[in-house]
């Protein structure tokens, strides 16, 4: 029997053989394996899959998409995808985005070697008789849209050698500027529901409303991804940031044990760092939403150096919870209280609850709703963290109390309106692994940007001068880190244009960030511009860049590869013995760097898998994330 890939409650949609037929939705349990998608019938009462409904074998999948949501669809039907098969579309409703995006490249993932791949689809529902997108009678009518990339961003073919491309063109094609991205629906919340804080948060600007932890509240408003409107208990109202509070019905948020959002080697250093014999925490698991894991230290006879075990949260058929011994319970928080006291086959009992929440809030996306032109006397200078392309960025306090960093932008050297118009849309990017962008000051000169400040600076001077004897699941873990922050701007297309280690930052616990993504965009410079000059970033630049100046998301793919390889050399100069000159003729003519001693050979090959010569066969960002964290769950496996 196929061992399960993925496991999840969808809703999916039905309807007879008639047109005429009514439509209908009913929840069903997906399940996914190598070989097939299953779906079953459930009882949610006793939490226990039932007869099975229906299948479709991996093999004659021809198309995994989205689907365009219907008019004015209730919430629980706003993230639909579809899975077309020689008998036609599959219809499934996942219940938020972050659900969707993984089933579809896992998906994309699995049926990639497929025959008869389609590469056109309808991206609207089949209904009443007829595409909605394209008012086409006939169901197996050809798709209306052409795929962006054909089996999910990965090639079938063998790869062929490289040649090296025909000159340019004396007309060079001008760079596509990227559509300004839409804020993403905000899944899971809506008006009237009640909320729990999961951290303080001291309202920043008049409009405001404080959070104290573990209250509740009431959202009256939903303004945008980023904020919402609330009232507390007290009747007190104003905006509040949406990701410093959860749906009040999820149970874990409320635990101090449980940490949101921590990979395993962040656990590690928390629990060693905190060095106490049954300190524990629970976090999410890799490899499947919705999965736990609980993370222990122990200190084996004594010994003041102790070590890690790490304890996959495990499931019966009937919903119930259980750890190494089978010591059934029907929630989360039971067994973990249970494990306080006994420890029942672990390492030791669950003995001194660990968590960094308090002092880890997220950044917010603004310093308060609606503010984006920052006053520059509330700003305090303390030290200067180094001189960029724009000019010196200084660490320093806003009112006085908030950590910030600022970028004084000298004159000259950035298209200043330009950016200026652009700033109200980046600001609205919001990702754990992107820098939060809070604000401008533009009422003077030189401008400011003031962005979060991470307390481990540049990831590249982190590597070479901070990072002592690294595991394989650290550095790969850093990895993922920019993956999946390159994956959210990707989904909100976004190209970065200059993705490098000197361009990301390190936190206090080690989550590397994304920074000034799209900036290069509004360089005043000459020489930068330019792949003949010193100052663009040829060692990081595809073909097409080198000879087209064309960028896209697929020419930021290439600079993640050459990112994983500084990351895996801890920060040494990619074609460290040549120069500009020498690189451009060696990249158009297939010579690509060498395996770094501590990659191993698959991870060399995810590299690879990004210097494709064709953009097209270069994977997705949202490709990048399933390999890495398959990569990732077998270091797990092995550590």
């Amino acid at each position: 029997m196929s061992e399960n890939i993925l496991e999840d409650i969808f809703i999916k949609r039905s309807q007879q053989k008639k047109k005429t037929s009514p439509l209908n939705f009913k929840e069903r349990l997906f399940v996914l394996t190598q070989d097939k998608i299953a779906y079953y019938d459930y009882d949610f009462e006793k939490g226990k899959k039932k007869g099975l409904k229906g299948s479709v074998d991996i093999d004659k999948i021809k198309c995994v998409e989205i689907v365009i949501p219907e008019d004015n669809a209730p919430p629980e039907r706003l993230f639909p995808l579809q899975i077309v098969y020689d008998e036609g579309p599959l219809y499934m409703f996942a219940k938020t985005d972050d659900v969707r995006k993984q089933w579809i490249h896992k998906l994309k993932h699995v049926v990639r070697f497929n025959k008869d791949l389609m590469q056109k689809y309808h991206p609207c529902f089949w209904e009443d008789g007829m595409w909605k997108c394209c008012q086409q009678e006939v169901k197996q009518a050809v798709g209306c849209r052409v795929l962006e990339t054909r089996n999910g961003g990965f090639s079938k073919g063998s790869r062929r050698k490289s040649r090296k491309p025909l000159p340019p063109t004396p007309e060079e094609e001008k760079p596509i500027r990227p559509l300004p991205p839409q804020p993403p629906k905000q899944p899971g919340f809506s008006v009237g529901m009640t909320v729990i804080a999961e951290y303080d948060y001291s309202p920043m600007a008049p409009q405001d409303l404080e959070l104290r932890k573990d209250e509740e509240y009431t959202i009256l408003q939903i303004c945008d991804a980023n904020w919402f409107r609330a009232k507390d208990q007290y009747g007190n109202e104003g905006y509040i940031p949406s990701n410093y509070v959860v749906e009040a019905l999820n149970g874990l948020e409320k635990f101090e044990w449980y940490c949101k959002n921590m990979n395993r080697s962040q656990a590690e250093n928390l629990l060693k760092t905190e060095n106490k014999d049954g300190g524990f925490l629970v976090r999410d698991s890799g490899r499947y939403t919705g999965k736990y894991t609980v993370s222990v230290f122990t200190k084996g006879g004594g010994e003041n150096v102790g070590s890690c075990r790490h304890y996959n949260i495990l499931t019966t058929q009937q919903g119930l919870f259980y750890l190494a011994e089978k010591h059934y319970f029907s929630n989360i928080p039971e067994l973990i209280n249970y494990h306080q006291h006994n420890a029942a086959g672990l390492v030791s009992r669950l003995k001194y609850v660990v968590s960094n929440r308090t002092q880890n809030a997220p950044s917010t996306a603004g310093l308060g709703y609606g503010v984006w032109e920052i006053d520059p006397r509330q700003l305090t200078f303390i030290r200067e963290l180094g001189n960029g392309q724009f000019g010196v960025v200084k660490y320093g306090k806003w009112q006085g109390r908030h950590d910030v960093a600022i970028k004084m932008i000298k004159e000259g050297s950035m298209s200043e309106d330009d950016f200026i118009e652009e700033a109200k849309v980046m600001m609205k990017l919001r990702h754990e692994n992107l820098v939060q962008l809070y604000g401008v000051c533009t009422k003077q000169r030189p401008i400011y940007i003031v962005t979060e400040f991470l307390p481990n600076g540049c990831l590249l001077t982190y590597l070479r001068e901070d990072l002592q004897h690294p595991s394989a699941v650290q550095l790969l873990e850093m990895c993922k880190d920019v993956s999946e922050g390159m994956a959210y701007l990707e989904s909100q297309q976004y190209i970065h244009r200059d993705l490098a280690a000197r361009n990301c930052l390190v936190d206090s616990n080690g989550t590397v960030k994304v920074t000034d993504f799209g900036l290069s965009r509004y360089v005043l410079d000459d020489e930068y511009m330019s792949s003949a000059g010193s100052k663009f970033p040829v060692r990081w630049s595809p073909p097409e860049v080198l000879l087209y100046c064309k960028f896209s998301s697929k020419s930021d793919i290439w600079a993640f590869g050459v990112l994983m390889w500084e990351i895996y050399t801890l920060g040494r100069m990619p074609y460290e013995r040549m120069n500009n000159t020498e690189i451009v003729d060696k990249v158009a003519a297939g010579y690509r760097l060498y395996r770094p001693q501590m990659a191993n050979d698959r991870i060399y090959s995810v590299m690879t898998t990004c210097w494709h010569e064709k953009a097209d066969e270069r994977p997705t960002f949202q490709d990048l994330v399933i390999i890495i964290q398959d990569v990732l769950d077998n270091l797990y496996e092995t550590s």
